[in-house]
């Protein structure tokens, strides 16, 4: 079985990330292990006496992320394709090629937003340091209009 982990962050193009990754499992017998990782600093905010830590909203934010994962790892099911799924905090790139060597995996299955230049010097691209820094091939699909 072909090991494939798939990176979401519930963007409006997480639907047709998840049907390419599905229609890439199913064509090389894969085991999809999704990861979604949240930010660190969930729960923080600055106000008037400096920063506030809310661990409530902390709770709250990774109890609808949870929920949104478990939501595609059974539409995933549905399709007959193996998965797993894993929500973690911290740095995206760092955690997903960590969990790509936890899973001995054989591909990342990553989304391409069409994007570039001055986009990227500010916000940068996680596919692109995905790709940059994996040591199993990265998929690069296109889900752009």
């Amino acid at each position: 079985m072909i090991n494939i982990v798939l990176p979401v962050d519930f963007g409006d193009k997480t639907e047709q990330l998840v049907d390419g990754a599905i229609k890439f499992a199913k064509q090389v017998n894969g085991k999809i292990f999704l990861i979604h990782v949240a930010p660190s600093d969930i729960g923080f905010a600055i106000g008037d006496m400096g920063f506030q830590y809310f661990p409530e909203v902390e709770e709250n934010e990774i109890r609808e992320e949870l929920i949104q994962l478990n939501k595609i790892e059974q539409r995933i099911l549905a399709h007959d394709v193996n998965c797993e799924h894993l929500l973690k905090q911290g740095i995206a790139k760092d955690i997903i090629l960590e969990y790509a060597k936890v899973k001995h995996a054989d591909f990342i299955v990553m989304g391409s937003h069409g994007r570039s230049g001055i986009y990227d010097v500010f916000v940068g691209s996680l596919t692109k340091g995905i790709t940059k820094d994996s040591h199993v091939p990265v998929l690069v699909l296109p889900i752009h209009d």
